[in-house]
């Protein structure tokens, strides 16, 4: 189960006891079913027999417009390796607000993509 505010999520492999939950939350709390999830917290889910597949696409999409990057390069890798990265470097920040809100961007995107955990970390 996962909850945000109002936003409940319920999973498992067991009909029966999903049913029995679902029964005991509605008769405690006004509810609605909205059917098979597609969308959640704003992540995207694709439900299919080899499992279920979370993505932040339209998210990725919308963070690079924000920040006019939408003809940025693709790179193979996240980090450069053997790259020592200093507070030092490059120039002083002309908009420091605006770095605040691209990596509060990118930590909201690490709850798909684990492989920006490191990477993000060091900004």
């Amino acid at each position: 189960m996962s909850l945000y505010v109002d936003d409940m999520l319920v999973i498992g492999s067991n009909v029966r006891l999903l049913a029995e939950f679902k029964m005991e939350m509605q008769d405690e709390f006004e509810m609605s079913n909205l059917g098979i999830m597609n969308y959640f917290l704003g992540m995207e889910i694709y439900q299919c027999n080899s499992g279920i597949f979370i993505s932040q696409r339209k998210y990725v999409v919308a963070i690079l417009k924000k920040f006019k990057l939408e003809s940025c390069k693709e790179v193979a890798t996240l980090l450069a390796q053997n790259e020592k990265i200093s507070k030092n470097d490059g120039e002083k920040l002309k908009e420091p607000s605006a770095y605040r809100s691209l990596v509060g961007n990118l930590l909201y995107l690490r709850a798909t993509r684990p492989d920006l955990m490191f990477p993000v970390g060091l900004l």
